[in-house]
Protein backbone atom coordinates (compact mmCIF):
# COMPACT_ATOMS: atom_id res chain seq x y z
CA UNK A 1 0.00 0.00 0.00
CA UNK A 2 1.80 3.20 -0.89
CA UNK A 3 -0.51 5.23 1.63
CA UNK A 4 2.35 4.36 4.25
CA UNK A 5 5.79 4.25 1.94
CA UNK A 6 7.45 7.65 3.36
CA UNK A 7 5.28 7.30 6.98
CA UNK A 8 7.28 6.64 10.20
CA UNK A 9 5.42 5.67 13.20
CA UNK A 10 7.03 6.39 16.88
CA UNK A 11 6.17 5.15 19.81
CA UNK A 12 7.70 4.19 23.33
CA UNK A 13 9.56 1.10 22.45
CA UNK A 14 9.60 0.79 18.52
CA UNK A 15 9.71 2.62 14.91
CA UNK A 16 7.46 1.27 12.68
CA UNK A 17 8.77 1.70 9.08
CA UNK A 18 7.57 1.01 5.87
CA UNK A 19 8.55 -2.43 4.74
CA UNK A 20 11.33 -1.69 1.91
CA UNK A 21 13.62 -4.13 -0.33
CA UNK A 22 16.46 -3.34 2.22
CA UNK A 23 14.41 -5.18 5.32
CA UNK A 24 13.75 -8.15 2.73
CA UNK A 25 16.88 -10.44 3.73
CA UNK A 26 16.32 -10.40 7.66
CA UNK A 27 12.96 -11.05 6.92
CA UNK A 28 13.86 -14.21 4.91
CA UNK A 29 15.90 -15.45 7.21
CA UNK A 30 13.12 -14.77 9.71
CA UNK A 31 10.71 -17.24 7.83
CA UNK A 32 13.12 -20.15 7.40
CA UNK A 33 11.80 -20.27 10.97
CA UNK A 34 9.51 -23.72 10.98
CA UNK A 35 7.88 -21.76 14.61
CA UNK A 36 7.19 -18.89 12.68
CA UNK A 37 6.04 -20.39 9.41
CA UNK A 38 3.44 -22.12 12.14
CA UNK A 39 2.87 -18.98 13.53
CA UNK A 40 2.28 -17.29 10.80
CA UNK A 41 0.63 -20.06 8.38
CA UNK A 42 3.13 -19.03 5.74
CA UNK A 43 4.52 -21.19 3.32
CA UNK A 44 8.87 -20.96 3.04
CA UNK A 45 9.76 -18.73 -0.04
CA UNK A 46 13.14 -18.23 -1.64
CA UNK A 47 14.67 -15.11 -1.30
CA UNK A 48 13.91 -13.91 -5.10
CA UNK A 49 10.32 -14.70 -4.18
CA UNK A 50 10.10 -12.85 -1.09
CA UNK A 51 11.71 -9.80 -2.91
CA UNK A 52 8.53 -10.10 -5.29
CA UNK A 53 6.19 -10.78 -2.27
CA UNK A 54 7.76 -7.31 -0.49
CA UNK A 55 7.07 -5.07 -3.79
CA UNK A 56 3.55 -7.02 -3.85
CA UNK A 57 2.94 -5.56 -0.49
CA UNK A 58 4.09 -2.33 -1.55
CA UNK A 59 2.08 -2.08 -4.34
CA UNK A 60 -0.99 -3.41 -3.41
CA UNK A 61 -4.20 -1.43 -2.42
CA UNK A 62 -5.41 -4.18 -0.03
CA UNK A 63 -2.10 -4.40 2.30
CA UNK A 64 -0.11 -2.06 4.83
CA UNK A 65 2.67 -3.13 6.28
CA UNK A 66 5.15 -1.82 8.71
CA UNK A 67 8.22 -3.29 9.45
CA UNK A 68 9.28 -2.69 13.69
CA UNK A 69 12.30 -1.78 14.90
CA UNK A 70 13.57 -1.46 18.31
CA UNK A 71 13.66 2.54 18.68
CA UNK A 72 16.30 2.76 20.70
CA UNK A 73 18.97 1.05 18.39
CA UNK A 74 17.50 2.29 15.88
CA UNK A 75 18.24 5.60 17.26
CA UNK A 76 22.31 4.92 17.04
CA UNK A 77 23.21 5.83 13.46
CA UNK A 78 25.91 3.82 13.40
CA UNK A 79 23.76 0.84 13.08
CA UNK A 80 22.26 -0.59 10.24
CA UNK A 81 18.15 -0.32 9.46
CA UNK A 82 17.95 -4.36 8.95
CA UNK A 83 19.92 -4.82 12.15
CA UNK A 84 17.11 -2.92 14.55
CA UNK A 85 14.22 -5.24 12.71
CA UNK A 86 12.60 -7.22 15.26
CA UNK A 87 9.22 -8.18 13.83
CA UNK A 88 6.65 -6.61 11.38
CA UNK A 89 3.14 -5.92 11.23
CA UNK A 90 0.37 -5.89 8.78
CA UNK A 91 -3.10 -4.65 7.85
CA UNK A 92 -5.37 -6.61 5.20
CA UNK A 93 -8.37 -4.85 4.01
CA UNK A 94 -9.73 -8.68 3.51
CA UNK A 95 -13.29 -7.87 2.03
CA UNK A 96 -13.60 -5.66 -1.81
CA UNK A 97 -17.08 -4.69 -0.91
CA UNK A 98 -16.22 -3.32 2.60
CA UNK A 99 -12.53 -1.35 2.90
CA UNK A 100 -13.67 -0.94 7.16
CA UNK A 101 -12.98 -4.52 7.67
CA UNK A 102 -9.29 -5.43 8.74
CA UNK A 103 -7.52 -8.38 9.22
CA UNK A 104 -4.49 -7.35 11.69
CA UNK A 105 -1.54 -9.26 11.88
CA UNK A 106 1.71 -8.89 14.53
CA UNK A 107 4.82 -10.83 14.26
CA UNK A 108 7.50 -10.58 16.83
CA UNK A 109 10.20 -12.52 15.26
CA UNK A 110 13.28 -12.11 17.40
CA UNK A 111 13.00 -13.74 20.64
CA UNK A 112 14.92 -11.65 22.64
CA UNK A 113 12.25 -8.79 21.85
CA UNK A 114 8.97 -10.87 23.30
CA UNK A 115 7.50 -10.93 26.59
CA UNK A 116 8.19 -6.96 26.93
CA UNK A 117 5.10 -5.60 25.96
CA UNK A 118 6.38 -4.51 22.25
CA UNK A 119 3.39 -6.66 20.63
CA UNK A 120 0.54 -4.75 22.62
CA UNK A 121 2.29 -1.28 21.83
CA UNK A 122 2.59 -2.17 18.11
CA UNK A 123 -0.80 -3.34 17.76
CA UNK A 124 -2.27 -0.19 19.42
CA UNK A 125 0.21 2.07 17.00
CA UNK A 126 -1.50 -0.30 13.83
CA UNK A 127 -4.76 0.08 15.45
CA UNK A 128 -4.81 3.76 15.84
CA UNK A 129 -3.18 4.01 11.91
CA UNK A 130 -5.84 1.68 10.96
CA UNK A 131 -8.58 3.85 12.16
CA UNK A 132 -7.53 7.52 12.09
CA UNK A 133 -5.86 7.05 8.07
CA UNK A 134 -7.40 3.82 6.19
CA UNK A 135 -11.10 4.47 7.79
CA UNK A 136 -11.01 0.62 9.52
CA UNK A 137 -14.29 0.42 11.43
CA UNK A 138 -13.81 -3.27 12.38
CA UNK A 139 -10.72 -5.65 13.12
CA UNK A 140 -10.34 -9.20 13.12
CA UNK A 141 -7.65 -11.59 13.70
CA UNK A 142 -6.68 -15.29 13.49
CA UNK A 143 -4.58 -17.12 15.63
CA UNK A 144 -3.17 -20.96 15.73
CA UNK A 145 -4.67 -22.35 18.78
CA UNK A 146 -1.12 -23.19 20.20
CA UNK A 147 -0.31 -19.56 20.49
CA UNK A 148 -2.17 -18.84 23.08
CA UNK A 149 -0.23 -15.51 24.21
CA UNK A 150 -0.94 -14.02 21.42
CA UNK A 151 -4.63 -15.03 21.97
CA UNK A 152 -4.40 -13.94 25.87
CA UNK A 153 -2.88 -10.28 24.34
CA UNK A 154 -5.93 -10.20 21.91
CA UNK A 155 -8.44 -10.63 24.86
CA UNK A 156 -6.57 -7.98 27.19
CA UNK A 157 -6.84 -5.18 24.26
CA UNK A 158 -10.60 -5.97 24.28
CA UNK A 159 -10.86 -8.57 20.79
CA UNK A 160 -14.16 -10.83 21.88
CA UNK A 161 -14.20 -14.62 20.33
CA UNK A 162 -16.03 -15.44 17.30
CA UNK A 163 -15.32 -18.63 15.74
CA UNK A 164 -12.98 -21.62 16.25
CA UNK A 165 -12.08 -23.25 13.22
CA UNK A 166 -10.88 -27.54 14.30
CA UNK A 167 -9.46 -27.76 10.67
CA UNK A 168 -7.61 -24.76 10.37
CA UNK A 169 -6.68 -24.99 14.09
CA UNK A 170 -7.17 -21.22 14.71
CA UNK A 171 -9.19 -18.90 16.63
CA UNK A 172 -10.73 -15.71 15.27
CA UNK A 173 -11.35 -12.71 17.70
CA UNK A 174 -12.71 -9.22 16.81
CA UNK A 175 -13.01 -5.69 17.83
CA UNK A 176 -15.91 -3.33 16.41
CA UNK A 177 -14.64 0.47 16.73
CA UNK A 178 -17.73 2.45 17.74
CA UNK A 179 -17.12 5.96 19.18
CA UNK A 180 -15.76 4.56 22.97
CA UNK A 181 -13.16 2.50 21.23
CA UNK A 182 -11.87 5.08 19.21
CA UNK A 183 -11.86 7.33 21.97
CA UNK A 184 -9.50 4.85 24.16
CA UNK A 185 -7.61 3.45 21.21
CA UNK A 186 -6.57 7.33 20.39
CA UNK A 187 -6.00 7.65 24.17
CA UNK A 188 -3.74 5.05 24.24
CA UNK A 189 -1.65 5.84 21.53
CA UNK A 190 -1.79 9.73 22.62
CA UNK A 191 1.92 9.50 22.67
CA UNK A 192 2.61 7.85 18.95
CA UNK A 193 4.18 10.53 16.82
CA UNK A 194 4.03 10.40 13.00
CA UNK A 195 7.06 11.12 11.29
CA UNK A 196 8.43 11.58 7.67
CA UNK A 197 10.31 8.27 7.18
CA UNK A 198 13.15 9.93 4.68
CA UNK A 199 13.83 12.83 6.95
CA UNK A 200 13.95 11.03 10.15
CA UNK A 201 16.25 8.58 8.69
CA UNK A 202 18.66 11.69 8.26
CA UNK A 203 18.36 12.79 11.76
CA UNK A 204 17.70 9.50 13.87
CA UNK A 205 19.51 10.70 17.10
CA UNK A 206 16.39 13.11 17.21
CA UNK A 207 14.32 10.16 18.24
CA UNK A 208 15.91 9.96 21.95
CA UNK A 209 16.94 13.76 22.13
CA UNK A 210 13.65 15.25 21.65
Amino acid sequence: MKINENTLLEGQQVVLVPYNAEHVPRYHEWMKSPDLQQLTASEPLNLEQEYEMQQSWREDDDKCTFIILDKQRWADGSVEEEQCMVGDVNIFLTDPTDPSLAELEVMVAEPGHRGKGIGKEVTRMMMSYGVTKLGVKQFEVKIGLDNKVSIAMFKKLHFQEVSVSKVFKEVTLEMRVDECVRARLLDDTADMKERDYGQTCRNRQELVTK
